[in-house]
């Protein structure tokens, strides 16, 4: 604050303190003060208002993060490298959302609050610097009061000892007035005289008195109040100055992590394989069906009438010319057999147990998954059971454990589950067969169980990073025997 002293006529520089004889230089100063606070507190209410806008941010960024979010019914797309990045990306989203709701959080509590404090802490100060300053005022004006009233007593007094004195000397000059008169005016004007003289030490004292007041009220009363003014009006802008960093400090805090978020959605960009999803479209429509062979040309040249006398040329010769070529039938069975793009799959009455109405590499991929699944199963029951069976030992071992035959019926479940896998991986072994493919035996699924199968791509994301899930395939094992 730009601080000056005013003394009569003369305008002095002083860097620290700031007086001025002119009595409405203190209303401005109150009133700037005043400004001061009020900026603080219309600071507040951006704040407040900023917080409002993070939230509403943040509320809308998760909003568009689920929208845009694949659904359930659509998880087949998350075998493909760019939809498990897109994916990727809007959870990176909804977590950077968080960071904003993180920011409103931390202005709401801590900056807001702060100011708050702040306000409530410069307005009781001020109002302790102004009162006291208006006390000051009041005070210097009273003292002035009495002086001018001293004054006028004085004037008041002096004229009426002059015309007292003027009447004394008319009188001594009036001949004719006795001596009781003239004693009656020299009294008086004594007495007027005497009183002026009276009024004169009053109003010499108030003078004194008021120049004293005026002196210590101009040179250190209130330039101590407008002192604690400008100390308190300097703290009021450090503390602005202060608040104005807290505020980006609660938004520098959380740019770690947004970066983080920022760098996540950049590996998930790097992750995306154009080959891989090209091959996983080849691998779900590759049909394995051979290409129609050439079409034979159709002879139309119509027989002799004597070599058939019951059939008309043209449709004997039509008839001859279809004998060892493609039927009208097959060659419309045939068709129907590229038509993979408008078949419905999931028409529950063309659907076979053998999956003998998809093409032949899509047959043997679903049964290849079947065998790979019944085979997990049974390995997952055969591993209860083996536990059950340590279990029962343990409890023939030591009947204090428990009962041996408590978990008989366990095993006789287990067991029925088992052969009814049995069953279905028999069976669907005999249908991978019967498509040309490869019989899956004990020992292909251990040489073949740390690979990734086509069935068991990722079908899902995490929240935080984008994984391809790679999963063992158990082998198939015979039926334990107890």
């Amino acid at each position: 604050m730009q601080s000056a002293i005013f003394i009569s006529d003369e305008f002095v520089e002083s860097p620290r303190t700031l007086c001025t004889l002119h009595y409405d230089q203190f209303d401005h100063l109150s009133t700037h003060t005043l400004r001061g606070i009020e900026f603080l507190e219309r600071y507040q209410q951006f704040l407040k208002d900023r917080c409002a806008v993070e939230n509403e941010y943040a509320a809308k960024l998760k909003k568009l993060s689920k929208n845009y979010h694949i659904k359930k019914k659509a998880d087949d797309d998350l075998q493909f490298s760019t939809c498990r990045a897109f994916v990727h990306m809007l959870n990176e989203i909804k977590d950077m959302a968080g960071q904003h709701e993180l920011i409103a959080e931390n202005l709401s509590n801590h900056v807001i609050q702060d100011i708050i404090l702040l306000v409530k802490q410069f307005k009781d100060e001020r109002k302790a610097h102004i009162q006291e300053g208006t006390k000051l005022q009041a005070n210097v004006q009273a003292s002035m009061i009495l002086l001018e009233k001293s004054k006028k007593a004085y004037e008041k007094a002096f004229k009426d000892s002059e015309k007292a004195n003027d009447n004394y000397q008319k009188a001594l000059a009036d001949l004719h007035l006795s001596r009781i008169e003239l004693e009656k005016a020299r009294v008086t004007s004594i007495s007027k005289l005497q009183t002026a003289e009276d009024s004169k030490t009053d109003y010499s004292n108030q003078l004194q008195k008021t120049n004293e007041a005026q002196r210590q009220h101009y040179s250190e009363l209130m330039p101590k109040v407008f002192q604690d003014l400008q100390d308190m009006d300097e703290k009021r802008i450090i503390s602005i100055q202060t608040i104005f960093k807290q505020t980006t400090e609660s938004h520098r805090q959380v740019l770690p992590f947004i970066n983080k978020c920022l760098d996540e959605i950049d590996r998930a960009s790097d992750s995306i394989d154009p080959k891989a999803d090209s091959d996983i479209v080849v691998g779900k429509l590759k049909s394995g069906y051979q290409p129609p062979g050439d079409i034979p040309f159709e002879e139309l040249i119509p027989t002799k009438v004597n070599e058939s006398a019951t059939s008309p040329p043209l449709l004997q010769g039509k008839s001859e010319t279809l004998k060892g070529t493609v039927s009208t039938q097959k060659l419309k069975k045939r068709g129907g057999l590229f038509s993979i793009f408008s078949a419905n799959k999931n028409n529950n009455d063309d659907f076979k147990d053998d999956y003998s109405d998809l093409p032949p590499n899509q047959r043997k991929k679903k049964l290849t998954q079947k065998i790979e699944t019944l085979s997990t199963q049974i390995s997952q029951e055969t591993a209860t059971k083996d536990g059950l069976l340590k279990i029962k030992a343990a409890y023939q071992q030591n009947p204090a454990l428990g009962d041996p035959a408590s978990v008989d019926q366990q095993l006789l479940e287990i067991n029925s589950r088992l052969e009814k896998l049995q069953v279905q991986l028999n069976k669907y072994q005999g249908y991978l067969e019967e498509a040309g493919g490869k019989a899956i035996t004990p020992e292909t699924q251990l040489k073949n169980g740390n690979n990734v199968s086509e069935s068991n791509i990722s079908r899902s994301t995490s929240n935080s990073s984008v994984n391809n899930t790679t999963k063992s395939v158990a082998p198939a094992v015979p039926l334990p025997r107890e």
